[in-house]
């Protein structure tokens, strides 16, 4: 909760110039990243990745988008994508790196919301015919913009100038951007320091998609602006994958949710396999078990370092190098960080130890977001003051360690996404049999993992037909949105005000 640690921010500051410029100088021969496919693996170093954004860079000018222009991009882990992402922000534009799950209805609404002047689409998509007005840019037309001259500099950007938008539920059904800052890489410095422990010479391989949070942080920024190595998978996803990666490209750093790490344990066997270059493991998006920390201890020799973050301010409690691992807690607030509970029915003054509050952080952290895109009553509420007030109930106890108590709003979490209630409604309403809905997380088969379940009131004379709604799901919601299972009911529990009291669900 000390500020005195913090390193100023530049003035003038562009997060690509950032990750990729001092590399190419002092490392141009090093590998940067590689993107693993089932059909081989395609690599840059980061001489030939500076070279290489500059060039799109280059090319996307030559679109003649206005300044600070938001880059829609729809792709998986393939190489389009980290390039598209940082050549956009090399221009001086904002791009958005939206989900590869996404059904076509989500993925309009995110186009239209952040008011795209042009979208990059990846092969599975090349199809889709989205009438927003923006350019459209398929894999032929990124190859083409490629081969333009480099742009001899990277934009001119302040640290506070717009750098890129991502997308979280909301506690409305509509999800809503969040915009940072291009100080936002800068702000992921105690990061570095106090979780991951990156430095020169160092390969990341994080098992997520690269339009997370994250993954695009922890994946990829982090390794790049430490004068490390990249590496992400584009293939089929088995637990025994990510052993044989670590030992083909020797990763120092392995980095995925717990759900990844647990299916290690059940399915592979990370006891026999080389993980001599692997110093630690990095979890986050949901709780590490202590019963999975442990086993992966006894079986692997390596630790794994929680930590703890959002959408809004990437992850700030972590365990790490310099902070000893407590079981059942992610940590505690990065050296640098001024982060509190506040009280919940208001104040800012933080609470003493052992008391739960609201989770927030001083609204002056560099790595804070901007602000919600065209959502000013969101964004007014979620600031109190000089902090940021999230929708974490929390307590910090005598060393400083968090300990998370659920949320105070009711964004759920399943598989480490946040995911909106209002949402997951919205599409069981519009099935024309149900005639009133509620969605809730609750725990899955593992201790660590939670998952949707879906709650339902058909309409008089309707069958009870599971599966039908659960294809409905299918059809309209991300893969990670979905409920896993639903339950018929009478009625829904209300109050007296007839709003829906959740913590009443069975």
């Amino acid at each position: 909760m000390n500020e005195s640690a913090r390193e100023p921010v530049p003035v003038r500051f562009n997060l690509a110039r950032y990750c990729l410029a001092e590399n190419a100088r002092v490392r141009p021969d090093v590998t940067a990243i590689t993107i693993v496919g089932d059909a081989g693996a395609q690599r840059w170093t980061h001489a030939q990745l500076d070279l290489d954004v500059r060039r799109l860079a280059a090319g996307l000018r030559g679109l003649s988008l206005a300044p600070g222009a938001r880059v829609m991009i729809r792709m998986g882990n393939e190489a389009n994508a980290a390039l598209s992402y940082f050549a956009a922000i090399a221009a001086g534009y904002v791009p958005l790196l939206a989900s590869s799950q996404l059904t076509f209805e989500e993925a309009d609404f995110l186009l239209k919301d952040c008011g795209a002047s042009a979208l990059a689409l990846g092969a599975a998509f090349e199809s889709e015919a989205h009438e927003s007005g923006a350019i459209v840019l398929r894999g032929a037309d990124l190859a083409r913009l490629a081969q333009a001259a480099p742009i001899a500099e990277y934009a001119d950007t302040a640290a506070d100038d717009p750098a890129y938008l991502v997308y979280t539920s909301g506690t409305t059904s509509r999800p809503k951007g969040v915009l940072h800052a291009h100080r936002a890489a800068w702000g992921r410095r105690p990061m570095r320091a106090h979780w991951t422990g990156l430095g020169p010479g160092d390969v990341m391989l994080h098992a997520g998609a690269i339009n997370w949070t994250y993954t695009l942080g922890v994946g990829v920024v982090d390794p790049l602006s430490a004068g490390g190595s990249a590496v992400l998978y584009n293939g089929h996803p088995d637990p025994n994958v990510w052993l044989r990666l670590i030992l083909e490209h020797r990763a120092t750093v392995f980095a995925a949710v717990p759900g990844v790490y647990r299916q290690m344990l059940k399915y592979a066997t990370p006891e026999t396999a080389d993980l001599s270059s692997l110093r630690h493991g990095l979890s986050a998006g949901a709780a590490l078990a202590p019963s999975l920390l442990e086993e992966w201890r006894a079986r692997t020799g390596k630790d794994i370092f929680e930590a703890f973050g959002m959408s809004e301010c990437s992850t700030f409690i972590s365990s790490g190098p310099t902070t000893p691992v407590h079981p059942g807690s992610p940590g505690r607030p990065q050296p640098g960080r001024v982060v509190a509970a506040l009280p919940q029915e208001g104040g800012e003054t933080p609470l003493p130890p052992g008391e739960t509050g609201v989770l927030a952080v001083r609204r002056d952290d560099p790595g804070l977001m901007l602000g919600y895109w065209n959502r000013p009553d969101e964004e007014r509420e979620a600031f109190r003051g000089d902090w940021f007030v999230s929708g974490d109930l929390v307590a910090f106890d005598a060393e400083g360690y968090m300990h998370h108590h659920g949320r105070a709003d009711e964004v759920m979490n399943a598989g480490g996404f946040r995911v909106s209630p209002a949402e997951v409604e919205k599409c069981l309403l519009a099935f024309d049999q149900v005639a009133e809905a509620a969605a809730a997380e609750r725990p899955g088969r593992d201790a660590d993992a939670t998952i949707i379940k879906a709650y339902v009131v058909m309409r008089d004379g309707a069958a009870h037909d599971e599966a039908a709604i659960l294809a409905h799901c299918h059809e309209h919601l991300a893969a990670y949105k979905r409920p896993r299972s639903i339950v018929f009911l009478e009625s829904l529990p209300r109050n007296a005000n007839g709003k829906l009291n959740r913590k009443d669900l069975p």
